[in-house]
């Protein structure tokens, strides 16, 4: 099994290194300090398996493994984590491999043993259990194999667009396979709804002003474009834009 090891802890990659040498019939294709790069290495070295710790800086294990689950044929993962057995409770339920630290040998060995993949739906549901759930930093666009990854912070505008939903930033616009309401349920507090279909990024609302029907749209830092605001939300959008 090919096996990428994941964590910002120079001492638990050399003793997963170890480890694995001595389990033998495995081989560490590469290591990687983050989830981010997690997901670089994974696009260029294709291992069979992450093993991954869950706290890093830049992306945590989970936000890197759900943007993974996206690509052909993706990776199995087992989390290696230092949570209290409350916080593991949700990984057990959901039947999502994990390894406590420090990982000794034999259970490390079973878990390589019975290694299976996971969904994104599962992980999602593991991280809402947890007593902080993290909140992505970033959004994945899979194109062709690859992952583009789109930072949260830089995204003006989600808008619902049939089955998928269409995220524009001041340069580039795309399609993700997610719903609008998980969106906001994910980033209500940097996101505002305007309407029915369209949440937009509250730090690019600028103002509002009225079309020649008397209907109200938002002005948004960044782009042209004007959105239409229902007159459902106009006392909410307007409350913000008057802050």
């Amino acid at each position: 099994m090919r096996i990428l090891i994941v964590d910002d802890e120079n001492l638990a990659r050399q003793r997963l290194r170890d480890l694995i040498g001595d389990i033998g019939d495995h081989t560490i294709v590469g290591e990687a300090l983050n989830g981010s790069e997690a997901i670089e290495k994974t696009i260029t070295l294709k291992p069979d398996l992450l093993l991954m710790d869950i706290r890093m800086p830049v992306m945590d294990g989970l936000e890197a493994a759900m943007h993974l689950m996206g690509i052909n044929n993706p990776p199995q993962v087992i989390f290696t984590t230092a949570y209290d057995q409350h916080a593991l409770e949700a990984f057990e339920v959901n039947a999502v491999d994990y390894l406590l630290k420090p990982v000794r040998k034999e259970r490390l060995a079973a878990a390589l043993h019975k290694a299976t993949p996971v969904s994104t739906k599962t992980l999602k549901q593991v991280n809402r259990a947890q007593e902080e759930p993290s909140v992505r930093t970033h959004v994945s666009v899979h194109m062709r194999g690859r992952i583009s990854l789109i930072p949260v912070q830089d995204i003006i505008y989600f808008i619902a667009d049939n089955k998928y939903v269409t995220i524009r930033t001041a340069r580039e616009q795309h399609l993700i396979e997610e719903s609008l309401v998980s969106l906001e349920e994910e980033f209500g507090d940097m996101f505002l709804r305007i309407h029915r279909g369209a949440l937009v990024n509250t730090r690019y609302l600028k103002g509002m002003e009225k079309n020649q029907l008397g209907h109200w749209r938002v002005l948004l830092e960044g782009i042209d474009e004007k959105l239409a605001v229902s007159r459902r939300h106009t006392p909410a959008v307007r409350r913000w834009v008057r802050r």
